[in-house]
């Protein structure tokens, strides 16, 4: 697969949705994350991200604009003894639960499925990023089948020491549309520049401006374990 340049191809997209990138920083040096999150109803517009932890937590940025708060009020990012979790959903405390119960987080999400917002039938995507003895990283999509509410399709993608300077994405659409078209295919290779300002900025700023609402990004440093967090939210 062709390495993009992240930005462009970010930029390509008018609607990706919510997104997950994973991969190791441009000096070898950290591991990286992020997370956006998009949105075109005023319910899903009405959100940021907020600290919980050693992970996020969305919250409604105007309480009383809330008008459901089932399927956009979650904790995205959460730490689980020597794993990072990172999804667009609830499926984020299950894959806890089962990392602590000494199970495996393809054995919580064969417990989970799409979210059932017919017709969109949004994909569940969920990442897991070890960094003790070398960076490795799982990326998982859990989709419907030709958009029928009676048939999951869950796909599994594991990298073991990616290069530096490279990540994966995923994001739950392909773009635009109603309904809206899931992501097909492998994660997208992209290519990872700079430090974590200039990575954020670079994300945030390729995101469509009508439709973006927050981001988070990591970076766990390899060999200490310490992290450095930037947050940036549209509702301030």
């Amino acid at each position: 697969m062709q390495r993009m340049n992240l930005a462009e191809y970010l930029g390509s997209n008018p609607y990706p949705g919510r997104g997950i990138l994973l991969g190791n920083s441009e000096d070898g040096k950290y591991a990286v994350i992020a997370y956006f999150i998009m949105g075109r109803s005023e319910n899903s517009r009405n959100r940021v991200f907020e600290e919980e932890g050693q992970g996020i937590r969305t919250r409604a940025f105007d309480e009383s604009k809330l008008s459901d708060a089932s399927l956009i009020i979650y904790s995205p990012v959460r730490v689980s003894g020597a794993f990072t979790v990172v999804t667009n959903g609830d499926q984020t405390d299950t894959v806890c639960e089962y990392l602590e119960a000494g199970k495996s987080f393809v054995e919580a999400l064969r417990t989970r499925t799409f979210e059932p917002d017919a017709p969109n039938y949004t994909p569940r995507i969920s990442g897991l990023v070890q960094t003790e003895g070398g960076l490795r990283f799982t990326l998982s999509i859990l989709k419907s089948w030709d958009g029928s509410p009676d048939s999951a399709h869950r796909q599994f993608f594991e990298y073991n020491s990616p290069a530096a300077g490279e990540g994966r994405i995923i994001h739950t659409y392909s773009g635009d549309g109603d309904p809206l078209p899931s992501f097909e295919g492998e994660p997208v290779r992209v290519a990872l520049e700079g430090g974590i300002d200039e990575l954020t900025h670079g994300i945030w700023n390729a995101l469509n401006e009508d439709n973006k609402i927050s981001l988070f990004v990591r970076f766990i440093n390899l060999k200490t374990g310490l992290t450095e967090t930037r947050i940036l939210n549209k509702n301030r």
